[in-house]
């Protein structure tokens, strides 16, 4: 078939989505971390699943094995949860999907975590080596807003510390805008606590007013 035949009507492509389809024809290429000896198989999912022009962007902390396994970004149960948060932040039921870039630290599933339950986190190397894609895919989409999944997100971008310091503020870093939510892991014990769903809820209504500034389109009818 040929690559360039089009329906009638078709829109080519925009420059942005261009370099989005060829970086992510590097990324899906990279071995990095394999000829690095952190993982076995080298298994890159590429962050390109909305809009090149996405105005928020999450940044998760690796692919998971249903990632891997679906080449979707939160392509598991984390997924679900990140998504019904979207929508309680009254974004439209698949906003998620269709408009918002997803995209981690780190592209290939590091492997299960050898001390219990939930997959390993990638170290400060493995994120090195894959620093380069995530700059290219900033520096490509622009987002207004960076969602930051999860601790190592968190850290790599806003520094350390426990995460009551960071859930419910939105930051304001070189420019960029930052709103920093725990990682959606069925796994993950932190948003058991009561105090810590009221931190959740308090950073999914800083999302919703963020939205009436910058998404007047959606707002629902009363």
């Amino acid at each position: 078939m040929n690559n360039d035949m089009r329906l009638p009507g078709a829109v080519a492509a925009d420059s942005k989505t261009l370099q989005l389809q060829a970086l992510n024809q590097q990324i899906v290429q990279c071995v990095r971390c394999v000829e690095s000896g952190y993982i076995t198989r080298a298994c890159p999912v590429v962050g390109f699943r909305g809009s090149a022009h996405s105005r928020i962007m999450v940044i998760g902390q690796a692919a998971g094995k249903l990632s891997v396994a679906r080449q979707m970004p939160f392509g598991g149960p984390g997924g679900v949860l990140l998504s019904s948060w979207i929508t309680r932040a009254g974004f439209p039921d698949g906003f998620m999907r269709t408009d918002i870039y997803l995209t981690a630290l780190t592209r290939c599933f590091p492997g299960k975590s050898p001390h219990g339950k939930g997959d390993r986190a990638p170290g400060a190397d493995e994120i090195r080596l894959c620093s380069p894609w995530l700059a290219a895919e900033l520096a490509i989409v622009r987002p207004e807003l960076i969602i930051l999944s999860g601790a190592v997100a968190i850290r790599q971008f806003l520094g350390k510390g426990p995460l009551e310091q960071f859930i419910g503020e939105m930051f304001f870093n070189d420019g960029q805008t930052y709103l920093p939510w725990p990682h959606p892991s069925g796994v993950s014990r932190w948003l058991q606590s009561p105090e810590h769903q009221a931190l959740m809820q308090k950073s999914i209504q800083i999302l919703s007013d963020w939205r009436v500034n910058h998404f007047p389109d959606l707002l629902l009818p009363e």
